[in-house]
């Protein structure tokens, strides 16, 4: 089973596939920029899927890492709440 991960804090220069490769040494099966809808760029934050043996090593390992200027914020991505 994966286990999906919130990655705050990306550089604007991240895309799917620089987020896959950043989190490539968890084996992750997922990675995607959540990108603005009118300006088509990053919105500086993103959901990785790993597998449960590996989300806790990610989370420890990734979050706070220096990744060009910028610390990463990773947590386990909760669901997302309602909107009034």
């Amino acid at each position: 089973m994966a286990k999906k991960l919130f990655v705050g804090n990306l550089p604007y220069s991240v895309n799917d596939q620089g987020l896959e490769e950043m989190f490539s040494s968890y084996s992750p099966t997922s990675a995607n920029v959540i990108m603005d809808k009118m300006t088509h760029r990053s919105r500086g934050f993103g959901f990785v899927e790993v597998d449960d043996s590996n989300a806790d090593a990610a989370i420890s390992e990734m979050n706070g890492k220096d990744v060009e200027g910028r610390a990463l914020v990773v947590n386990e991505a909760r669901p997302r709440e309602e909107r009034n």
